[in-house]
């Protein structure tokens, strides 16, 4: 053993243990990786930074970005409610809907994102099923890990080994290259969690959020009667008519809140002003202010469509108007004026619809009256209008958003588009039209040109975290290959194993991955063991790509520990798990997943 290889081994195991530890973060450790190679002599400085420049790592922030714009424009929030209504109850084809839905998200977008998204949703459909969430969680996770053999842009490690093909002048992985093995795996995870589902925490009650509901937040502030939406129908004398000229409130008693008004692509909500003019088809969320009012009535002489307004109406995702708890503090310019005098509806673009004072809601409040120190008020407004009550406390203090607020997509109206650009770039990279990075540029460019994102958005969507740990881990695999180190394995991988048929091989290098990514990232591992693996071909005369495909696959198997993956630390509190249960169900689909992977791999990649 050389001195510049003994010396890349001791680095090795120092950010092996240094990963393990948890201490620093593992990006810090990357960094330090990376500074330090250069010191062995075995790489210059330029190329320990050689990872910032690979074309996988601009691939992977690119994908984070596209997926941000799936978020923003609520196409995850929407499968999550066809999830829901679809299973009509029923907890097998919930877990199942559930996968589907969630392996589908991953393999075009970050898993750890997916989950981050999905966990909400997932504690509300078992809230409304009645089952613990311990019941969902786990397939959750174990849906989103199996995603990675799914797609090439589905998991880090997946372009890791691809890049590792390429760097040695080899074709690379196509898009789709891993989907026959990763679809007979999910098919199977998907009835292995249906047979142990019940042994994940069956006890454990659906969660209580801490935070209220707007249908609660509606109920505590006795509104539930006095709120409607009406629908404008063909011949209402409403139609064409300025609000101002209507005086609605003055004239029957009525506010008008908000306005629905259907568009091509979705609906559109508009905030009433004195000019806006009603056409039909509008929908309007009416607040009415005498207690002895005749809405049916009034209703049938207007010519309006009572619509529903139900919980499920509120909690939309796609709802740009929510409500919200705030305030009147002592000094408040607010104090002693009405909200009509305060122009709360055109400085804040906020509307009063609920007022408490003292231990109890005030009835009859209305846009005319006096505001005192002390006074909660339930404001409806915008979404954006709602949070920015945070940045200036000068006359409100906010108390409290609904736990809606989570869910909200800012451009629902743009999902038709966000969906279109996700399918043109899997196109691109599918039929290899375009190279991969360029394809997710070309996206990310196409998600701000369509408004979906903006430049700000773009930055925070990335996950600056995953990339420097990738692009300062990758410079290793050149390090071990040029000090000797990958030569060195691959020996001693043969002398003990080379008199053995391939499959045992494969197994081999499949339970060292799997059991690497259990202490430290599956990115890392992918990034030690595919050049090894790969080294290993070459000492057996085969093709490297079943010995390739084989830690890659192995990496995206992170179901034993919660520490494995980000995705499984995810789910265990909201989950109630603990650290063994992810050992017990996990380790035996391990072994599942390694013999669908070593049994197909010679049949589709021959030796």
């Amino acid at each position: 053993m050389t001195l510049e290889l003994a010396m890349v081994l001791g680095l090795l195991v120092l950010a092996l243990v240094l990963f393990a530890r948890g201490r620093p973060r593992m990006d810090a450790v990357a960094l330090l990786v990376m500074v330090a190679l250069p010191f062995t002599g075995v790489l210059s400085m330029s190329e320990a930074l050689s990872g910032f420049s690979d074309s996988s790592v601009v691939l992977i922030a690119a994908l984070f970005v596209i997926g941000e714009g799936l978020v923003r424009t609520g196409v995850a929030q929407w499968m999550g409610d066809q999830i829901t209504t679809r299973a009509g109850g029923r907890e097998g084809l919930l877990l199942v809907l559930l996968m589907l839905a969630a392996a589908l998200l991953s393999a075009f977008m970050s898993s750890t994102g997916v989950v981050a998204i999905f966990v909400p949703i997932v504690l509300g459909i078992a809230r409304r099923a009645g089952i613990g969430p311990g019941r969902l969680m786990m397939p959750l996770s174990m849906a989103a890990l199996i995603s990675g053999m799914l797609t090439l842009v589905a998991t880090p490690p997946n372009m890791v080994i691809h890049a590792e093909l390429l760097r040695r002048g080899l074709e690379g992985f196509s898009f789709f290259a891993f989907l026959p093995f990763g679809l007979p795996v999910l098919v199977l995870a998907m009835l292995y969690m249906l047979a142990t589902g019940r042994f994940l925490a069956p006890d454990a009650p659906p969660p209580v959020s801490e935070r209220r509901h707007m249908a609660e937040m509606i109920d505590s502030y006795g509104l539930r009667g006095r709120l409607s939406r009406l629908q404008i129908t063909p011949g209402s004398d409403l139609i064409g008519h300025q609000l101002g000229e209507l005086d609605l409130r003055g004239r029957d008693g009525v506010t008008i809140l908000t306005i629905e008004r259907p568009r091509r692509w979705g609906t559109e909500m508009l905030r009433p002003t004195r000019e806006t003019v009603l056409q039909s088809s509008d929908i309007l969320l009416l607040g009415v202010i005498g207690e002895s009012f005749d809405l049916e009535g009034w209703r049938r002489d207007r010519k309006l469509q009572m619509r529903s307004l139900g919980a499920e109406d509120l909690t939309r995702p796609d709802r740009e108007v929510g409500i919200a708890e705030a305030m009147v503090p002592p000094g408040s310019h607010l104090a002693g004026r009405s909200p009509a005098e305060a122009r709360l509806r055109t400085r804040r673009e906020l509307t009063v619809i609920g007022l408490r004072r003292g231990s109890g809601p005030l009835e009859g409040a209305g846009a005319d009256t006096k505001l005192r120190a002390g006074d909660t008020l339930l404001l409806l407004g915008r979404w954006p209008a709602l949070r920015r009550m945070s940045e200036d406390r000068s006359d409100l203090l906010p108390l409290d958003l609904p736990e809606e607020a989570d869910a909200v997509a800012p451009e629902h109206r743009r999902a038709p588009l966000a969906v279109a650009v996700l399918l043109a770039v899997v196109l691109a990279m599918a039929t290899g039209a375009l190279p991969n990075a360029q394809a997710a540029l070309l996206g990310c460019l196409a998600m701000g040109a369509f408004r979906i994102i903006g430049m700000d958005g773009a930055y925070r969507a990335i996950n600056w975290q995953t990339l420097v740990l990738i692009a300062g881990m990758m410079p290793f695999a050149t390090a071990l290959e040029r000090a000797g180190g990958v030569d060195l394995a691959a020996q001693a991988v043969l002398g003990l194993m080379g008199e053995m048929p391939p499959r045992a091989i494969l197994s081999a290098l499949f339970l060292a991955t799997t059991l690497l990514s259990l202490f430290i990232s599956n990115t890392a591992t992918a990034v030690l063991m595919g050049p090894v693996a790969m080294a290993v071909a070459d000492g057996l005369g085969a093709s490297p790509y079943p010995f390739a495909m084989c830690v890659a696959l192995a990496a995206s198997t992170a179901f034993m520990t919660p520490v494995s993956s980000p995705v499984n630390l995810l789910v265990m509190v909201p989950g109630g798990y603990k650290f063994t249960d992810f050992l017990r169900i996990g380790a035996p689909f391990t072994l599942v997943t390694m013999a669908v992977c070593i049994t197909l791999l010679p049949i589709l990649l021959p030796l």
